[in-house]
């Protein structure tokens, strides 16, 4: 089982009174702040405690975050952060990536302006720095921030909602750990690419760049251990 590490109250913290989207907003930050791991088991005296919520609302939370896949409910032993196996992933990769070159291409055709390109081109630096300094936590906050910037650009505000990106960042938490330094760098490269492509109007190279960045993670997912996929909260 992960441990049960000390919650960093900054990182999660939310407003007093908060209802339970908000709780639920905390611990999928945490999640990307690594306060959070995948097989962390949630233990909820604690939880209340440091966001100051009620037990009522920090429970729909929960009930919200496992609806979602993000938190598994274990009738016994309670809530723990969900991990993912090696085939799950795979799915998940399989129903993002069209959404994702829907939104290169999309963006690809709108990066119009000076502002637009400085944008993409920046965001994909961002991720870049933080892989090159091994801020992982950082570096999963920047890659959200990528896909904002290229939804935005592109200008179809549907398609950052219907993006299974909570679920993304937590396969890519649970893969942090064990990733060959390789691995990380064919990842981190992959935006650079496609923000090149987008800053370009280059509609089809921004679809293939995505494809060609998707089809580095499948192999890094088809690469890892058996050990990288175990379920802590069985």
């Amino acid at each position: 089982m992960a441990d049960e590490t000390t919650l960093d109250a900054e990182a999660i913290k939310v407003d007093a009174g908060s209802a339970a989207d908000k709780v639920s907003e905390a611990i999928i930050r945490g999640i990307r702040a690594g306060v959070f791991v995948p097989g962390q088991h949630l233990v909820e005296p604690d939880l209340t405690q440091r966001l100051g919520i009620s037990r009522g609302s920090l429970r729909e939370a929960l009930k919200h975050l496992a609806a979602d896949g993000i938190v598994t409910l274990n009738r016994y032993r309670g809530a723990y952060i969900a991990t993912l196996d090696r085939k799950a992933v795979l799915d998940l990769l399989q129903t993002l990536e069209p959404l994702a070159c829907l939104a290169a291409r999309l963006a690809a055709e709108h990066c119009d302006t000076d502002e637009k390109r400085r944008q993409i081109v920046e965001a994909a630096n961002a991720i870049d720095e933080a892989n090159r300094n091994h801020n992982r936590a950082l570096y999963l906050e920047q890659r959200r921030q990528f896909y904002s910037v290229l939804v935005a650009i592109g200008g179809n505000g549907e398609l950052e909602r219907a993006m299974p990106l909570t679920r993304t960042d937590l396969f890519r938490a649970q893969i942090e750990s064990i990733q060959s330094e390789k691995q990380r760098v064919r990842h981190a490269s992959g935006y650079s690419k496609i923000a090149k492509a987008v800053a370009e109007n280059a509609v089809g190279a921004a679809d293939r760049a995505v494809q060609r960045h998707f089809a580095g993670t499948r192999s890094t997912i088809e690469e890892l251990p058996a050990a990288a996929f175990a379920s802590f909260a069985s």
